[in-house]
């Protein structure tokens, strides 16, 4: 919950810069609740965005947490839709660890997972609120507060996993929105370039599984079930019928 401060107060910073009072700042954590997508409002805003783009950029940071709901589905299935509903809507990246590792260790319910999800929502909405009242009160820098944003966009990038598919997303990311700026599209910037880096990770995925290579940190198919099988589960997966398998130990 503590983590929360150090990223709502520069977050509510922000939204005092562009005329949003604490009770539109209080509003907004609680309806959106989306830590990347809060920054990302000012700072596109203030970099002269439209609406549009503002939209589609914040709808497309937050799909990833549908995958951290989606994946609690089975944690889920014996719970009343109404708790299961208010558990997935209100799931982060910080909420998403711990109750992963809770529902792993065992003894964990829904309802104590929900707790946790609205502490920290608590948290980060007073946070954000506190945040805003000082940025009334305080000259602020708005850049200071503005480099919590990359800060956040930082660790997000050092958690995911390096593989191929991920480095070309990230490279190619930093590049449309780097030339995007450079031609004068500084609105639409951030999400060309990141529609950009996900096209072409994923056309990258497509034409690596087709030419029979495998980004990093997916191993071919069978490879990993064969390892760990028996002589003759191997031998069935590489296409050598069980016999002969067995007949070559044998001599």
């Amino acid at each position: 919950m503590l983590g929360y401060v150090a990223i709502g107060l520069p977050c509510g910073i922000l939204g005092n810069t562009i005329g949003l009072s604490p009770l539109q700042v209080a509003l907004l954590s609680i309806l959106l609740y989306s830590g990347a997508g809060q920054f990302m409002i000012p700072n596109m805003f203030l970099a002269g965005s439209g609406v549009a783009a503002i939209t589609a950029s914040v709808s497309l940071v937050n799909t990833r947490q549908m995958l951290y709901a989606a994946s609690f589905a089975p944690q889920c299935a014996d719970s009343p839709r109404w708790l299961s509903a208010l558990f997935a809507a209100s799931v982060t990246d910080e909420s998403y660890g711990v109750n992963t590792a809770r529902f792993a260790e065992g003894n964990w319910s829904v309802d104590r997972a929900l707790m946790v999800n609205l502490f920290s929502q608590s948290s980060w909405t007073i946070s954000n609120i506190v945040g805003c009242a000082v940025g009334a009160a305080v000259d602020i820098p708005v850049s200071i507060a503005a480099f919590a944003m990359t800060a956040i966009f930082i660790c997000l990038l050092v958690t995911q996993k390096f593989t191929s598919a991920n480095i070309v997303a990230m490279v190619v990311a930093m590049a449309g929105v780097y030339l995007c700026k450079a031609l004068g599209l500084t609105g639409p910037a951030i999400l060309i370039g990141a529609v950009a880096g996900v096209v072409c990770a994923m056309a990258f995925a497509v034409a690596a599984g087709k030419g029979g290579s495998h980004p990093a940190g997916f191993p071919p198919e069978g490879v990993e079930g064969a390892a760990g099988a028996s002589p003759s589960e191997g031998a069935a997966n590489a296409g050598v019928p069980a016999g002969a398998s067995e007949g070559g130990e044998g001599r």
